[in-house]
């Protein structure tokens, strides 16, 4: 049993760990961030020197729970004082979370925000599985990335369905994506063509609040934009969820 244990541990610790260096490829630094060890007890967590501002927020999908990212007073002041004005800190560093999230499947980040580092941390005690791992500037501890998860049952995840099936929710379909650094948006001018992580041939995506329900063909009915559907994830996803958990 505690052979069993140990090696669930190590597992955890090495997604997190993936999840934690491809953070900190997107965290504004001026050297390249390299994860530390992780901790597993929240208790024994460090924090960077100065640290006053952590960027939460949930993962839904395939796996849910709460992600943080802690960041040094340094990080703070760039992103204050960037070429194009202050820029919101929690939006800087979404694309540093939506990466880490990436590594776990289909996950999807949502309602990101500000908190103090600590109470950020605290808010994920007893949920579930936890992580988190220093990330490093050679012998300078520039963030932290922390990580909670659940695996919810099959069983959980269309029961929640069913008590939603009649509330009106925001339906977006998304067709790709890019990542630009603020020289090249500074770059931009009108006519300019911005590349997107997909293929013409590739379906869009159907988002019901952040979560992937289905793909489809994008197509015009009376001069506006319809979606096709040709794939149902929900289901998939349910079972999927169910075999892991």
């Amino acid at each position: 049993m505690s052979t069993d244990i140990s090696q669930d541990s190590q597992t955890v610790s090495a997604v997190v760990t993936a999840a934690a260096r491809a953070a900190a490829a997107l965290v504004p630094a001026t050297v390249e961030l390299v994860p530390g060890t992780p901790v597993s007890d929240p208790d024994n967590v460090a924090l960077p020197p100065g640290a006053t501002q952590a960027v939460s927020a949930g993962l839904s999908g395939e796996v849910s729970g709460d992600i943080v990212l802690v960041v040094s007073a340094e990080v703070v002041e760039a992103l204050s004082n960037s070429p194009v004005g202050r820029m919101d800190v929690a939006s800087a560093l979404r694309p540093a979370l939506e990466a880490a999230a990436a590594t776990l499947g289909r996950v999807r980040v949502a309602s990101e925000r500000l908190e103090e580092p600590v109470a950020a941390l605290d808010g994920m005690r007893d949920k579930g599985m936890f992580v988190a791992v220093p990330l490093m500037a050679g012998a300078e501890h520039q963030a932290t990335f922390a990580l909670q998860v659940t695996l919810p049952t099959a069983r959980t995840q269309r029961g929640s369905l069913d008590l939603l099936r009649h509330v009106a929710m925001e339906v977006t379909v998304e067709i790709g994506r890019t990542r630009m650094t603020v020289q090249e948006l500074l770059s931009l001018h009108p006519g300019e063509v911005v590349e997107l992580d997909r293929a013409a041939s590739a379906p869009a995506d159907l988002l019901v609040n952040g979560t992937l329900i289905a793909r489809g063909e994008v197509v015009v009915v009376d001069e506006d934009f319809g979606l096709r559907i040709s794939e149902i994830v929900t289901d998939a996803a349910a079972q999927e969820l169910g075999s892991r958990a």
